[in-house]
């Protein structure tokens, strides 16, 4: 008796064998080489998922050559209607400029750490209570106001409109203020 290779050697070593040529048709098909990769792989993820099924029934590569050029067209065809589309009611209209102000946020934001950045757009963007975040981001309460409080005092150095103005923290009456970022 011969010993029956694991199914993940024996799906290596199909795919091995025969993903080359794969991809050289599809992309005979399709003219685009990256449609052709993506498709191809695409249905070698789906034959691992039906492997043993298809094994039984045979060569399981006409059944990947199919499914892989299905997808090509299929993609092909999205990409057609969308072309049509665009002849049929032009381009889609610009999107607004954004206001200075976003923009600075924004990039205010991304220099903060992950940690502080998460705390405050949960916070305030999202509007979540402080015992949401904790739980959702598996860090105690005390850690999420300290990370809002590291967060909002970070931002507030970021966003500063004068750059003349003190470093001397805000009196005690408005360092507690929230200030919502939104709006």
């Amino acid at each position: 008796m011969t010993a029956q290779p694991a199914p993940a050697a024996d799906f290596d070593q199909f795919y091995a064998a025969t993903a080359r040529r794969m991809v050289a048709v599809v992309y005979a098909v399709t003219g685009d080489l990256g449609e052709a990769e993506d498709a191809v792989q695409e249905a070698y993820a789906r034959a691992w998922q039906r492997w043993d099924r298809l094994t039984e029934e045979g060569d399981p590569a006409p059944w990947v050559r199919t499914v892989a050029l299905r997808l090509a067209v299929s993609t092909w065809r999205k990409a057609r209607n969308r072309m049509r589309a665009h002849f049929r009611h032009g381009p889609p209209p610009d999107a607004p400029a954004l206001a200075p102000d976003r923009v600075a946020l924004v990039a205010a934001l991304r220099a903060l750490g992950d940690d502080q950045r998460t705390a405050v757009v949960m916070h305030h963007l999202l509007d979540l209570p402080v015992e949401e975040i904790a739980r959702e981001t598996g860090v105690s309460s005390a850690a999420v106001r300290t990370r809002l409080s590291r967060g909002r005092r970070a931002l507030g150095a970021l966003l500063k409109d004068d750059p003349g103005e003190s470093d001397e923290p805000p009196d005690r009456a408005t360092s507690t203020e929230e200030v919502p970022l939104h709006g």
